[in-house]
């Protein structure tokens, strides 16, 4: 057992407590990788919150890079020293979901409170989303990690294994978008933003931003977007509607988890359009729609977790994109902060203006 520092959850709706914790070495299968950087996802908050339920003590944080330090047996072509990224992906490779090519929705439990780390006195500790990375070290199992080339800032790479996959993969593989088709993304955060860039690379022909604020419409034209329009505005879809020519949109993208948001969504769809839920609203919470028209106009609802994503082949297309400067990462950076200030961070974040906030561990 080493010992490491990481931020707790002991109640949820509480500050995290910054303290030392037991994290065991890997087993068969798993790896273990001492963390430069972990962004804040609003799903970690929402976790902390309550939002989900959950056990407690736990530590979450799900998207993060490191360099692995210790290796089990059977991890594959990863070595001692490979710069990688870490997710939340978690994919046993043999259910029916992984076995027919969608492992964001493996249906293999994780192993949760009985995972490799524990409290200081040997108590259960929930290793929360299969990742745990609040904290220094993380041991994963070896189907959650990516290399990534060792000249990649850990800070921009993170990214990577949560807000980009998510928000390109939604337009991208969800979304199934095709060149020349209309998208309006609702909601210009971490994950909105990546949509609209999703949107851009797939060929797009407008793209259309919903957001509460000018501010973030601004940034949202930045990344891509063609058009902004305050969801404030009496009725946005007529506003919308305008924007793309008189038509409703080919794929609407919802990447905030507020019931409004839902509620308002299926009225940016056109003909035959679709709608694609990435936002993830608090258990409990309903949205209302008309399924007659809907019906009658041939759209759809779907969910898409993780954009749908195969991490191996993805994240590799995604760095490459990177490289060439047609996917923004650096710029997704809002703020540095050390895992002490990690209360700090979640509060920045709920604020709305941040894009991402990256803890960085100084190793």
């Amino acid at each position: 057992m080493q010992t490491i520092k990481a931020a707790v959850c002991h109640e949820h709706g509480a500050p995290l407590v910054v303290e030392d914790i037991h994290i065991a070495a890997p087993k068969q299968g798993e790896v273990e990788v001492s963390l430069d950087a972990v962004a804040i996802c609003h799903s970690d908050i929402s976790y902390a919150e309550g939002g989900w339920g959950g056990d407690l003590p736990a530590v979450y944080g799900h998207e993060a890079a490191g360099v692995i330090t210790a290796l089990g047996d059977g991890t594959g072509n990863f070595e001692l020293g490979d710069a990688v990224v870490v997710t939340l992906i978690r994919a046993c490779g043999s259910c029916p979901n992984c076995a027919s090519g969608k492992p964001t929705i493996c249906n293999t439990p994780t192993p949760g409170v009985n995972g490799p780390i524990s409290t200081m006195d040997g108590g259960p500790l929930d290793q929360a989303m299969a990742c745990g990375a609040f904290a220094e070290k993380v041991v994963v199992d070896h189907s959650q990690i990516v290399k990534i080339p060792d000249t990649m800032s850990k800070e921009a790479a993170c990214l990577l294994s949560c807000g980009v996959i998510t928000g390109v993969g939604a337009a991208v593989n969800a979304g199934n978008l095709r060149a020349g088709q209309d998208v309006v993304v609702i909601g210009a955060g971490g994950v909105g933003l990546n949509a609209i860039q999703g949107a851009k690379i797939a060929g797009a022909r407008r793209i259309v931003a919903v957001d509460m604020t000018e501010e973030k419409l601004e940034i949202a034209k930045s990344f891509g977007a063609t058009h902004g329009i305050l969801a404030t505005e009496k009725s946005p879809w007529r506003a919308s509607y305008k924007a793309l020519g008189g038509r409703g949109a080919d794929l609407v993208l919802v990447t905030v988890g507020a019931i409004p948001a839902y509620d308002q969504a299926v009225r940016y769809v056109g003909w035959g359009g679709k709608v694609v839920m990435i936002g993830m609203p608090h258990s409990g919470e309903k949205a209302a729609y008309e399924p007659v028209n809907m019906a009658a106009m041939g759209q759809a609802i779907i969910g898409s977790k993780m954009g749908d994503v195969v991490i191996q082949r993805d994240i590799p297309w995604m760095i490459d994109l990177y490289e060439q400067g047609r996917l923004q990462l650096d710029e997704l950076i809002s703020g540095r902060w050390s895992l002490d200030q990690i209360n700090e961070a979640f509060a920045d974040t709920k604020t709305g203006s941040a894009k991402r906030n990256v803890i960085v561990f100084n190793r």
